[in-house]
């Protein structure tokens, strides 16, 4: 748990809290936060060490709603934006989470990757990064995909782009969707094909800024 500025998709620049949770059964090979993956309980530790530990490793502390507004205080946090991503958070029923910060004056994003129905406050601003063919074996749902306000999909090359096509022609409807493409890695090649492809299709160019102004 930590405060930052959001430096992906339509939110970038925001100062939000980004709430990581714990587990993930998907496996991408490109995962920059891998020790978010175990959900092993002997690697339970207090907020206090999470929060404070100077780099990242896989411990976890466990929290409610109230016991989470509460760490924000607690914190100094002034940002409003509360950014849910893991780790896979739709692996768990977000919604008293969702609706109590929505409640208590804070706007929610989760961040997913469609291999879970989203179950979240209807306020909730839902971005999902559809991981194909992972090493977990894990299928993007299209339930997921419907509930999306933004679907952001990273790419390396056009069988990308071409993957993010055929799960498209099953979505009802892009009306009031954003569709960005992410270049993995900050490739250059990457970047100019999503460069190419957004304007071609009206589409959003989604860069991690974060890791070019090197924050968290």
């Amino acid at each position: 748990m930590f405060e930052t500025i959001q430096g992906e998709g339509s939110f970038t620049g925001i100062p939000s809290v980004f709430v990581r949770l714990q587990g993930c059964p998907v496996g991408c090979p490109w995962c920059d936060t891998k020790h978010t993956w175990s959900l092993d309980d002997a690697l339970v530790t207090t907020a206090h060490e999470v929060i404070n530990k100077p780099q990242e490793d896989e411990q976890f502390f466990t929290t409610d709603e109230n016991g989470l507004l509460s760490l924000f205080n607690d914190e100094g946090y002034v940002a409003k934006h509360v950014v849910i991503t893991g780790g896979e958070p739709c692996m768990y029923d977000l919604r008293p989470l969702t609706t109590y910060l929505h409640d208590n004056g804070y706007t929610t994003q989760i961040e997913t990757s469609g291999t879970y129905e989203v179950l979240c406050d209807p306020r909730t601003y839902v971005t999902v990064s559809p991981k194909i063919n992972m090493k977990g074996g894990m299928e993007v749902l299209i339930g997921a995909l419907e509930r999306a306000n933004e679907i952001k999909h990273p790419i390396a090359m056009q069988k990308h782009i071409d993957e993010l096509d055929a799960l498209l022609k099953d979505v009802s409807s892009l009306e009031g969707k954003q569709v960005c493409l992410q270049p993995i890695s900050q490739q250059k090649r990457a970047t100019e094909l999503a460069v190419k492809t957004c304007i071609a299709r009206n589409w959003r160019l989604s860069l991690q800024t974060h890791k070019y102004i090197g924050i968290e």
